[in-house]
């Protein structure tokens, strides 16, 4: 065999030696490659503690420490209704959350009617991302307190709508809100904890005299 020939063939086995080692080691490092979940920031959540909503409205309610409510001078109440509906939003800047409030007053069995029917049709324009709404009915008649409360699943832009009424003079409505992308995953836990805050309003709502 000559010596260029030795030499060609010294080439390849040397070529092939690196070739198998990088292989081995590009293997090894490939074991822990397996799919991970998603993962979110733990969220710290505040001690619950609750005040009374003191206003000139007729009606008062218990809510969070931790929100803020405030007049909503951003939406544009349309003429027509601009003498018997306000606007209210309780805040949740930490979890950067909003309770939209619509106060409205009932001046006839029709306009009563009509708001219900609004009611019912807001909760259900969610159902193109919705998996489900669950609809729950609420009595207090010694306070005069009927609600109709709209849990709905999936990722929805609101997951809980509700109306308060006397059904005979006043009706408030509210829709809760995130000021982000709607992923059920990551929002969970915090909508659980409002939904605790919710219930407490709902429960120790009640009609000024």
């Amino acid at each position: 065999m000559g010596n260029l020939e030795l030499k060609r063939k010294t080439m390849r086995i040397f070529a092939l030696s690196i070739m198998g080692i990088l292989l081995l080691a590009s293997c090894g490092d490939n074991h822990d490659y397996a799919p991970k979940p998603r993962g979110y920031f733990r969220i710290e959540l505040p001690k619950k503690e609750y005040q009374e909503f003191v206003s000139d409205y007729p009606f008062t309610f218990k809510y969070p420490k931790y929100a803020v409510i405030q007049k909503d001078t951003q939406t544009r109440i349309p003429p027509k209704l601009a003498n018997m509906t306000h606007l209210l939003n309780m805040k949740f800047p930490q979890f950067d959350g909003i309770l939209h409030l619509s106060y409205e007053t009932i001046t006839s069995k029709k306009v009563f009617n009509e708001l219900v029917e609004d009611a019912h049709r807001f909760a259900f324009k969610n159902t193109v991302k919705a998996t489900d709404i669950e609809q729950r009915n609420i009595s207090k008649p010694a306070d005069k307190v009927y609600c109709v409360y709209y849990e709905i699943g999936g990722n929805s832009a609101s997951s809980v709508q509700f109306y308060l009424t006397d059904s005979t003079k006043n009706y408030l409505r509210a829709a809760l809100y995130f000021n982000t992308q709607p992923r059920l995953d990551s929002i969970q836990p915090v909508l659980n904890f409002i939904k605790k805050d919710i219930d407490v309003m709902i429960g120790s709502f009640k009609w000024k005299k």
